[in-house]
Parts: structure tokens; C-alpha cells; sequence
């Protein structure tokens, strides 16, 4: 998934913390609260803040499963020490883990009773990353009204603290909340707000994230013009990163959309560049891919010379995969690219080709 969760840690830097489902999360940051609302360290207090430090380490690597067992432990042994701060902190640190799984009616169990913590202690920010966090579980659960409520209180929390990190995640978050009810205009008005915040902050990979959420509304609207101006300025973010794997996926979304746009040159400009990373990164699906489309571009631009080497590239490439249903493909667009060329005796040999893999 290019989707990658984005966690704020209230210090204006992110930090990804899983590979799953596209939200911005802003993780409030109450170290200097900690320090003086504590009680005195104890060997236990110690293990707990072990277990916690450990936990989001393995959560940072991805390591999703082991991150809970850490959580949880730490979880028994500050419940022991009736230390509700860090309680309401690893209950948020379980919902968000959970959330990543794709396990959501159990990341709202974590999450509500984070909140509930969070009130009674008056955490503010902790407040409003949980109210986050909820209204993305909600908005998975195909529940966009309820996701659009409670990212509104995150919000409005969030301007009263003048957290302008929380206040890009909590924007990005309401967008896709409105793209997921079908009002795209709003979604568009929130991710915009979303985008003009960040930029005044040094954080590529969130505003990476929120330039393809606003390239993919402008696509499902059709308005492809608009969607090549951010897949644009996130390709020039991605290549600064030096990502190649993620620079290839939105070669690929230019790629297609130049192609909607009938700008077949642009996108077999596209084409070629995304062909070269896949080829880099020995990705022969994605390669496979780009040898689809750029016949396709080809195409239809009437060379169809051009076309069928590429289409015949993709044919070589879907048997050494294997992929049955891609090879037919590729047959089947040989059999028509070779028919509008006039060459009869090629259209015969794809065309006996593919009855074989039919028998």
C-alpha cells in the first residue's frame, strides 16, 4: 500500500509508525507534563517506561504485533501504579497499533477509554489525537458523519492549542472524512487548508501525503488537469527523498492521468521514466505495468508499430512471472494492435495463441 500512516509526535516531525491505512495522526507530546506530575520513579515505573519506549520503537518498525504485547504489559503495570497519564498515552499508543491492523471496532474500545482518561486528567492534546484517531475508525467503518463529528472536536481543540502540526493532520483527516460521504468539494476545501498549513512546516512526508490526497479527489472528480499539478509537485518531493519505489507508483498516477487527459506524449514521457524505475528496482509487476500502458498510449496515438513492441515486451514479461490473465491480455491487445497495422499473418499466430491457453 503507497498508503503509509503518518504520526505527529508534537515536536514538528513525523515518523511513520505502519504501511496501512491513510490517515495523519497527531501524537501529542507529554514528556515535560510527565516529568512533573509523576510520582517518584520506581523499579516498576521504570519497566513500564521500558516497555513504552520499546513499543513504539517496534510500532515505528512495523513490527505491529510485537509493538501490542509491549503496550499491554506496559499498560498492567501503570494501571498497578495508578498512573493515569501514562495509562490515557499507552491506551492511544493500543488504538492507533490496533488501527494500523485494521482491527477498527478495537481501536475505538482503546480509544474511548483514552479519552475518557484524557478528560479526567484535562490532556488536551491527548484529547484531540484520540478524537482523531476515532473519527478515522469511524470513517473505515464506512460511518463518514460520525468520522466528520469527531475530527471537528480534534480540530477545534487542536486551533485553541495553536498545535499547527495537529492542525495539518486534523484538516487532512476531515478531508478524507468529506471525500468518504461523496462531498468532494469539501474535501478538497479541508486538504487545501491542510496543504497551505504544512507548507509553512519543514515536514516533506506529510506534505507528500496530503498532495496525493488532493491529486486523487481531482481525479475521481476528472478534473485530471488539476490532479498532474499535485501529482507534479509530490513527484518533486518524492525525488528529493530519493524514494524510488514510491516515485515509480505516482509515475504511474501521471502516468494514467495524462493518458485520461488524451496527452499521450506527456504520458509516455511518464511511461518511459516509470519503466526505468521499475526496471531498477527488478519490480517486474510494475514493469509489466508500464509496458501495458505505454502500448496503450501508442496506441492510441496510431503507431501501432510502437505499440506491439511494447505489448510484445509485456507478453514476455507475464509468462516469466507467470500471470495467465495478463498474458491473455497481452494477446489479445497484439491480436487487435497487429490487426489495424495489416499484418494478418502476426493477427493469426496471437490469435492461435490465445485459443491454445483457452485448451
Amino acid at each position: 500500500m503507497e498508503n503509509q500512516l503518518l504520526c505527529y509526535d508534537g515536536k514538528q516531525q513525523s515518523r511513520l509508525v505502519g504501511k496501512v491505512y491513510e490517515m495523519l495522526v497527531p501524537l501529542a507530546d507529554n514528556t515535560s507534563h510527565d516529568k512533573t506530575l509523576e510520582p517518584i520513579s520506581t523499579p516498576r515505573a521504570g519497566e513500564a517506561d521500558r516497555l513504552l519506549e520499546q513499543g513504539v520503537e517496534q510500532q515505528k518498525m512495523g513490527q505491529l504485533e510485537t509493538a501490542l504485547e509491549s503496550f499491554n504489559n506496559a499498560l498492567k503495570i501503570y494501571t498497578e501504579l495508578k498512573n493515569q497519564r501514562k495509562i490515557g498515552r499507552i491506551l492511544c499508543y493500543l488504538a492507533l497499533t490496533v488501527y494500523s491492523l485494521g482491527d477498527f471496532p478495537q481501536a475505538i474500545v482503546y480509544a474511548a477509554r483514552s479519552l475518557s482518561v484524557a478528560r479526567e486528567i484535562s490532556d488536551r492534546h491527548l484529547e484531540a489525537q484520540v478524537l482523531g484517531i476515532l473519527g478515522n475508525c469511524y470513517r473505515h467503518m464506512d460511518d463518514p458523519v460520525k468520522a466528520i463529528e469527531q475530527g471537528q472536536q480534534s480540530l477545534t481543540i487542536i486551533r485553541q492549542l495553536q498545535d499547527q502540526a495537529g492542525e495539518v493532520a486534523a484538516l487532512n483527516n476531515l478531508g478524507l472524512a468529506y471525500k468518504a460521504l461523496g462531498d468532494l468539494p469539501s474535501a478538497i476545501a479541508y486538504q487545501q487548508q491542510s496543504l497551505s498549513v504544512v507548507q509553512t512546516l519543514n515536514d516533506p512526508q506529510s506534505t507528500e501525503q496530503i498532495l496525493r490526497n488532493l491529486g486523487n479527489v481531482f481525479y475521481a472528480l476528472g478534473d485530471y488537469t488539476q490532479a498532474i499539478h499535485y501529482y507534479q509537485q509530490r513527484l518533486a518531493i518524492v525525488r528529493e527523498l530519493g524514494d524510488r519505489r514510491l516515485e515509480g507508483q505516482i509515475l504511474k498516477n501521471l502516468s494514467y492521468a495524462c493518458n485520461a487527459l488524451g496527452d499521450y506524449p506527456q504520458a509516455i514521457q511518464y511511461g518511459l521514466a516509470r519503466l526505468m524505475a521499475a526496471r531498477q528496482l527488478g519490480d517486474r509487476r510494475a514493469e509489466e505495468q508500464s509496458l501495458g500502458s505505454l502500448g496503450v498510449a501508442f496506441d492510441a496515438l496510431g503507431d501501432y508499430a510502437q505499440a506491439i513492441e511494447y505489448y510484445e515486451q509485456r507478453l514476455r514479461v507475464a509468462r516469466s512471472i507467470p500471470d495467465q490473465r495478463v498474458e491473455k491480455q497481452a494477446l489479445s491487445s497484439l491480436t487487435t494492435a497487429c490487426y489495424a497495422l495489416g499484418d494478418y499473418d502476426k493477427v493469426m499466430e496471437y490469435h492461435e495463441q490465445s485459443l491454445a491457453m483457452r485448451d
